[in-house]
Parts: structure tokens; sequence; C-alpha cells
């Protein structure tokens, strides 16, 4: 037996970019079936907002692909793991490689470490992309498809409450003393509780003792008369991170932007235990592509002339779609309270982790 780990360099690259252009290929397919009933059912909501045509249409395209290469990604690595091993075995090569002297472990090497590859870049573009993506397109779908928020990092329709009083916010861009409001709606009620006064403006910005409004105008409830009040200033005691910490999108912050988030959200003391899920789960999603080839690694071994190929492909198949039900069921688990964060989010890989190299040991090593 060899005392390396990885086989020959010609044999290990030629593994590793057998096994990338089948991703790609299988992310191709699948990105574009998917991109096109995505379009084909939300078109009639994006053209029915005055003014939007074509441009926009391919302005949701590029938020919204993002979103469906991340869904689609693991499993076209699954995918490419079954196709990959299927083939060489069929094509005899893994027994060519048992032969020479490699183990079952050396025989996965190169996809190994192209999988771990693969969640490096999955990782990335989670955080430099995703994110942003996903925030973005949060906030034009919350505006029914109107003008899209400047920054990406934004959140939308935001209620705050201020002694008796109610604000709402369209949009809530920036943080800390940077933080800026759009599409303002202040709702005084009187002594009794009852609705006084609305007051609309169209931005405001906090300027250490309270909230500047611009072009704010006044409607009084009891008298049905309009007031145009120019710039104002109110909510002197409603602090920014009452806007920015009051609807925390995980899906659309960053690994480091949610962690800042839930240190917040701790200091103003409350609950984060969901958001930290789904914290440690930016972590431990990208590295679901490493588990694919352990758990595709049945599809690898065993006579193809035995019949029994496709069975194999079958179960490592299984393996797989089983680890994403348990993920899934785990961070929903977590989200509801019921698991720890970090259990939710680690227990399903590291599970399927022991699954794949128990099958593997028992079956070929």
């Amino acid at each position: 037996m060899q005392l390396e780990f990885f086989p020959s360099r010609t044999v290990a690259i030629y593994m590793a970019r057998k096994f990338l252009t089948s991703i790609l290929a299988v992310v191709a397919l699948l990105f574009l079936v998917l991109q096109s009933l995505d379009l084909l059912g939300e078109s009639g909501k994006i053209l029915a907002y005055p003014g939007n045509g074509q441009a926009q249409l391919l302005t949701y395209i590029s938020l919204r692909a993002p979103q469906i290469i991340d869904l689609v990604l693991p499993f076209s690595v699954l995918l490419a793991t079954i196709i990959t091993l299927a083939t060489l075995n069929q094509n005899s090569e893994v027994v060519a490689m048992k032969a020479s002297g490699l183990s079952a472990h050396q025989v996965l090497a190169p996809l190994l470490i192209a999988a771990l590859g693969v969640s490096l870049i999955t990782f990335v573009f989670s955080e430099r992309i995703l994110s942003r993506a996903t925030a973005t397109l949060s906030a034009w779908e919350q505006a029914e498809f109107g003008p899209i928020p400047r920054d990406s990092n934004v959140k939308a329709n935001v209620w705050v409450r201020d002694g008796v009083n109610i604000i709402q916010a369209d949009t809530v861009e920036g943080t800390g003393p940077e933080t800026r409001l759009t599409g303002i709606s202040v709702y005084v009620r009187d002594k009794e509780g009852g609705l006084a006064r609305i007051v609309t403006a169209t931005e405001g910005v906090y300027t250490g003792s309270g909230w500047q409004l611009t072009d704010a105008n006044q409607f009084d409830v009891a008298t049905g008369q309009k007031q145009t009040l120019g710039n104002i200033t109110t909510a002197g005691g409603v602090r920014p991170d009452q806007f920015t910490l009051s609807k925390v999108n995980p899906e659309g912050m960053s690994f480091l932007q949610l962690w800042s988030a839930i240190e917040e959200l701790k200091e103003a003391g409350r609950p984060t235990a969901s958001l930290e899920s789904n914290l440690w789960h930016k972590l431990s999603g990208p590295l679901s592509a490493l588990l694919m080839p352990l758990l595709g690694a049945v599809a690898a071994f065993g006579l193809a002339r035995s019949g029994q190929l496709f069975i194999r492909a079958v179960i490592g198949m299984g393996l797989g779609f089983a680890y994403f039900v348990a993920d899934n069921f785990a961070l929903a688990m977590g989200n509801l309270g019921a698991y720890p964060p970090f259990l939710a989010a680690w227990s399903p890989f590291l599970l399927f982790l022991m699954v794949g190299e128990t099958v593997l040991i028992r079956t070929e090593e």
C-alpha cells in the first residue's frame, strides 16, 4: 500500500478536473431551470409596478441568481459526486487505482480537496455577494418592486414605539449615528390612546438629540386638515439601534455583520438563540460540499459488472439527501429554540461525517 495520502499528481488532477466540471455542468442546468421558473412566477409582480420593464426584470435576475446558485450548489456537488464516481467505476478506473495499492480514502482524496475548495468559494460567495443581494431583494420586494434602496444592507418596513406613539419607516439604511430612514410615518396618539395626528416625511437622519425629518407633513385626524411642517425634529427618545435591531434578517447579513447584531441584541437584553443558529450555519452550511464525496463514495466501489452500480448510486444519493433533510430540520429546531444554536448548526454535519466514515471503513477499508 502506498504511504502517500494522494494518488499520483496526474491522477489527482484528472479526478479533480472531472469532478469540478461535473459540478459546473449540474449547477448550470439546475440554475437555468429554476431561474426560468422563478422569473415566470415573479415577472407579473415586477411589471405591475408603473414604469417597470425589461431593465427591472434583468435587475431581478441579477439579485435572485445568487440565491438560486446557493440553493442548487450543495445538490450539484452531490450529483456531481455520484456522476464522477459512477463513471470512474463503470470504466474500471477505480479498480485500477485499488489494484495499484490505493485505499478508498486515497481514491477519494482529490475529490475531498476539490470539495474543500468549493466550500471556501461558497463561503466567500455567501459573504460578499449572496448576503447583499438577499438584503436588497428583500427590501425591493417590501417596496413592491418600486425604486430599489441604495444600500444593500437595508431593512424594510420597520416599526418602532416612541412612548405611546408609533414610528414606521419604509426602509432603514446604515447603522449607529449614520442610520437613515426613508418613507417615514409617525402615528401620534392622544391621552386616551386614540389616533390624533399622522406625520409623514420623505426621510429622516439622527442628530443626537432626535430625528430630523425632511419635507414633513401633518394630517389631523379630528379636523381632517393637512399641514406642511417642513423640516422638523422629533422622537428624541428613540435610538438608532431601535430601528436597526428591530428587524434582523440573518440571510441578508454577512457573518461579521450578524455577529455584531447579535452582540448588540445581547446588550439590549433580547433573545438571540435563533440568530446564533443562523450564525453558526453560515460556517457549517458551506462545508456540506466537503461531505458529499464521502457520502457518495459507495458509488465508487464494488464491481460495475456485478449489476449493483445503480443501487450503490441510489444509496449515495439517499445519504446525501438525508443530510439535507437533517440539516434543515436541525436549523428549524434551532430557530424555534428547541436545540442549542451550536448543536443545531453543527450536529447534522458531524453526524453524517461519522456515518460516511463508518460506511466507507466498514465496506472498503
